[in-house]
């Protein structure tokens, strides 16, 4: 489905503004199709609603027999009843009470709607960002990214408490007031107390749109502000590394002096529209209550009704005053939800053909039919690459960096879509199966193992989520990892950190192997998969993934050449383009630019052993 955009930088202000979208993709949430039991519940909600605000009007009446009795006047409500004045007090403390009951009678009964609109709507914010492409998430900032789906959610919690039960409410209430001074009080009453209320909500909607530009403002800065301390945070090896605590202290004050600036506005704002509001307010309630004084003087009402009017001013003015700071929150939350919203609806690059079938590999056969890619327009990487791997083989790409390597295995994987020719495996194209048949069959060991803050265990599991805890041991064994787990205070139940920072380079790589090798696909991408290792280590991890590539389709992504030597196909890349393949020998023998990258690297590794 499409949606608005992500941000308010990304979209046309008006839009990601507009509260009667937002509230018009919320209304489904609270009315699913198909689900009675929803609409059950929010119909009960509904009818309790109604009857607290009935109970609530009629408490004034109740109050005003009870003055008038006491006052020694024929109260006629009292008639009515046929209570005393102490019988009629008892009834308007029930009657309050009534209408307390019937609201958290409304809250029980509306309060698991509320809950799974907000499950189902953080779970298909969740899977909608998981859907979006590489591209998108390497240029957003996690930080920031993280803050709007933060106060998206709390929005819509604030909108479902406070916009279903506070405003909806009040307007009831304001309009059973209106009907009741219109008949027992004449038109005077009901024209001052719409004018006043006409007024107060002119006003409130016109400074509270002024507000929302500078609450826009102070988002703004405030996801700002977290980006950079959640970018150092992750960063915290490389900021001590350079010294540099006192410059990332400064740029994140930097940040924070324009949250600063823009959140003043905001409060000052906010006392502007508070003391406006409590002007109106005054002013109505000044105006009616003198005017029921008149009618006292006069002999047309009765201090029942003298207290009566005062008692339905105050019975709207508390919620007035309380509709200027929930109107303001709602329309804050609809800016956060709008941003929220305007995220689900980034559409994304890379889907599925409808009725896509699954990729049924068969042997592994990997064909690249003059594969075109950039992830710019304007900066082509790949520029007609041909290439076959067959079922069972090991092909090595090798090249310098920027020749399109790494290009070549998301593409595989299919975190873009080619801009030219086709990529199959079996001789079915990519794009005309589903991404998650891809991602089963494929297996990637990347250069930087990134791992989950939880347990090795975990970590290792996650390339097979129904995995034994022997199976989990085997693949440890054979990433020659078990050991060192062993050695560790919680074995496999110890946590690895953010990030997997309290490993080593070389233990988070091998992590990263054992759960590729639990995953047991039938073909391998292995980006530069041992460059963090040391020489035996590696060594010992090359005879495994050899072992563990025996009749699967690998293609290896190497900077150093020794080792894949051993490839069925050696393709060298640059700029884009193949300039040579063959195996190791035939490489060599041509003297050509694999022989020059072998010869050099072979002088880099002896030059250590010279020195010692």
């Amino acid at each position: 489905m499409r949606k608005s955009t992500a941000t308010s930088q990304d979209i046309p202000q008006d839009r990601a503004a507009s509260g009667w979208v937002t509230i018009r993709r919320v209304l489904p949430y609270l009315w699913p199709a198909g689900e009675g039991w929803v609409k059950r519940r929010v119909v009960g909600a509904f009818l309790m609603l109604v009857a607290a605000k009935i109970v609530s009007v009629s408490t004034p009446f109740l109050y005003k027999g009870a003055v008038d009795a006491l006052a020694g006047e024929a109260p006629d409500t009292g008639t009515l009843l046929g209570l005393t004045a102490v019988g009629l007090t008892v009834a308007y403390g029930v009657a309050r009470l009534g209408t307390v009951a019937f609201q958290e009678l409304r809250d029980v009964i509306f309060v698991r709607v509320g809950q799974r609109a907000l499950r189902k709507l953080a779970l298909e914010t969740f899977t909608h960002i998981h859907r979006l492409s590489l591209r998108y998430h390497i240029t957003r900032k996690t930080g920031g990214l993280s803050r709007i789906i933060e106060r998206g959610v709390k929005g819509v919690d604030f909108l479902l408490r406070f916009m279903l039960f506070s405003i909806g409410p009040l307007l009831l209430e304001l309009l059973m007031v209106a009907v009741i001074f219109a008949v027992l009080f004449g038109f005077s009453y009901m024209a001052v107390v719409v004018i006043v209320i006409s007024l107060y909500v002119a006003f409130t909607f016109k400074v509270t749109e002024w507000r929302v530009k500078l609450r826009r403002e102070m988002n703004d800065q405030d996801t700002d502000a977290n980006q950079k301390a959640i970018d150092s945070l992750l960063n915290y090896e490389t900021v001590k590394y350079f010294n540099a605590e006192g410059r990332e202290a400064a740029r994140y004050d930097r940040a924070m002096q324009h949250y600063e600036v823009a959140a003043v506005k905001t409060g000052q704002s906010l006392s502007f529209l508070n003391a406006g509001q409590a002007f109106l307010i005054t002013t109505g309630l000044v105006i009616v209550m003198s005017m029921a004084a008149m009618g006292v003087q006069r002999g047309t009402l009765t201090v029942g009704d003298f207290v009566m009017v005062n008692a339905y001013m105050i019975q709207i003015t508390m919620p007035l005053n309380f509709l200027g700071t929930v109107y303001r929150e709602i329309r804050q939350a609809l800016v956060d939800m709008g941003e929220m919203f305007g995220l689900l609806g980034q559409p994304a690059e890379v889907v599925d053909k409808p009725g896509a079938p699954a990729l049924v590999v068969q042997g592994g056969t990997v064909a690249f039919d003059q594969v075109e890619f950039g992830y710019d327009a304007a900066r082509p990487i790949l520029k007609g690459i041909s290439l076959t791997v067959p079922a069972g083989h090991k092909v090595a790409l090798v090249g310098p960096s920027g020749s399109g390597k790494s290009t070549i295995g998301r593409l595989m994987f299919r975190f873009y879509d080619v801009n030219g020719g086709a990529i199959r495996i079996d001789g079915q194209d990519l794009r005309d199966v589903t991404q998650g048949s891809i991602h089963a069959q494929i297996g990637v060991v990347p250069q930087d193992t990134v791992l989950f803050n939880d347990t090795v265990r975990y970590n290792i599991a996650y390339g097979r989520a129904d995995a034994t805890q022997d199976e989990i041991v085997a693949a440890a064994r054979a990433a020659k990892i078990h050991d060192f787990i062993m050695s560790l205070p919680d074995g496999y139940d110890t946590t690895v950190g953010e990030r997997g920072l309290k490993l080593s380079g070389g233990e988070k790589q091998r992590v990263g192997i054992a759960r590729t090798l639990l995953k047991n696909p039938p073909i391998l991408i292995l980006d530069e998969a041992t460059s963090a290792l040391d020489t035996q280590t590696e060594r010992d991890i090359q005879d495994s993934l050899r072992e563990m590539g025996q009749g699967r389709t690998v293609i290896t992504i190497a900077h150093r050449l020794s080792t894949i030597a051993d490839a069925d196909q050696i393709v060298v890349l640059e700029a884009g383009e193949i300039v040579e393949r063959g195996t190791h020998d035939d490489l060599l023998a041509r003297g050509g630019r694999y022989a020059a990258m072998w010869a050099r690297q072979s002088a880099e590794e002896d030059e250590p052993l010279a020195a010692e």
